[in-house]
């Protein structure tokens, strides 16, 4: 079970769903999805590292991040924090940008809800993204989205062992 991960599109809503069960207590999860100093060790695929340029985790904060590729290249990435509801739930806009933290307008901008339950086996993530247009999540989609976050969520259950 510990591998498995639900990746389902429906380009109808122009929604990505996905959910992972993970070996680990809510309180521990949570933290390694709303701690940089935590993200920076799974968020990108492997031979590439997160690095947070800043974090503020609270209503209205906002991530900024790099993913630091093999080659040197940087790509900047942000996302601004909407509701959090500690050990439950939270959300936020996702945004390329660059290293200062100006939105790549070439980019749509999604929506993500992350949800944590406590179940039998310890915790259920779940994540739904909802892409502005079907051209947009095609756009993420095209650019390894589903195999680079398969790859995080899959590091992060080695971490959580």
């Amino acid at each position: 079970m510990e591998s498995n991960i639900i990746f389902n599109k429906d380009f109808e809503s122009n929604t990505v769903y996905v959910m992972k069960i993970y070996d680990a207590d809510v309180s521990k999860v949570w933290d390694y999805f709303t701690k940089s100093e935590l993200l920076d060790q799974w968020w990108a695929p492997k031979l590439w590292k997160c690095e947070t340029v800043k974090q503020d985790f609270k209503q209205g904060g906002i991530w900024h991040y790099a993913m630091a590729g093999p080659e040197g290249e940087k790509m900047y990435a942000q996302v601004k924090y909407g509701e959090i509801t500690e050990h439950r739930s939270f959300d936020g806009v996702d945004s390329f940008c660059d290293e200062n933290g100006n939105i790549n307008e070439n980019f749509g901008q999604s929506n993500w809800l992350f949800g944590f339950t406590g179940v039998e086996e310890g915790t259920k993530v779940t994540v739904n993204i909802h892409f502005p247009s079907t051209e947009a999540m095609k756009q993420m989609l095209e650019m390894g989205f589903e195999e680079g976050f398969k790859m995080g969520l899959t590091q992060l259950a080695e971490i959580l062992k």
